[in-house]
């Protein structure tokens, strides 16, 4: 794996560990009441998430490259539909 693409990876799964936590944060922040500490949450859990996917993205195509591949369309829209 080069460089790039381990460092993708990496990104990739710090992101989407964040977005885990403040999803988290955002359920139990809601279920106590605090909407707007809720809506914050999520927001970030979202950005987290888009980054994840970004890094996940350019890990993959890293490794289609490395491997003489072209790189093909995503499966989905962008929506999270198949």
């Amino acid at each position: 794996m080069s460089k790039s693409a381990a460092a993708h990876h990496g990104h990739a799964a710090y992101h989407h560990e964040s977005a885990t936590r403040h999803h988290r944060a955002a359920e139990n922040a809601y279920g106590s009441g605090d909407h707007k500490k809720a809506a914050h949450e999520a927001q970030l859990a979202q950005t987290h998430a888009l980054k994840a996917k970004h890094h996940s993205d350019l890990a993959a195509k890293e490794h289609l490259e490395h491997h003489g591949m072209d790189p093909v369309e995503p499966l989905h829209n962008g929506n999270g539909d198949l």
